[in-house]
């Protein structure tokens, strides 16, 4: 079994930054491919934020392109999100999902509020 803790959320003024960190645990032989999502409101679906692939590629939506940055350090199974110059749209629910040799995880999600 897999389990993820997703810290570094909260509350910042526009034009702040955060950093999300998820560190999964348990039997991990190898993580492919490592992402984060976001809900912006109750009821709405799950959006793509970014995606790091093993070997580093990365991918953005636009609407955080620039401002955002994806990382990984594999030794420690664990994925970060830099995101800098927030806007109150930013504000969500951030989610980390990972893939395991094939089987999928979900954190449980962890809130980031972007308001003055």
């Amino acid at each position: 079994q897999v389990q993820i803790v997703e810290s570094g959320g909260g509350f910042v003024q526009p034009g702040g930054s955060l950093r999300l960190s998820c560190a999964a645990s348990g039997s991990i032989p190898k993580i492919y491919n490592m992402e984060w999502y976001r809900q912006q409101a109750p009821g709405h679906q799950r959006g793509l934020v970014a995606i790091i692939t093993d070997r580093g590629n990365t991918s953005y939506a636009d609407s955080v392109k620039g401002r955002f940055t994806i990382s990984r350090n594999n030794a420690e199974n664990t994925l970060y999100l830099e995101m800098n110059n927030l806007k109150p749209d930013d504000t969500a629910v951030y989610y980390c999902w990972i893939d395991v040799v094939g089987r999928t995880y979900w954190g449980k999600g962890i809130q980031v509020t972007v308001s003055s």
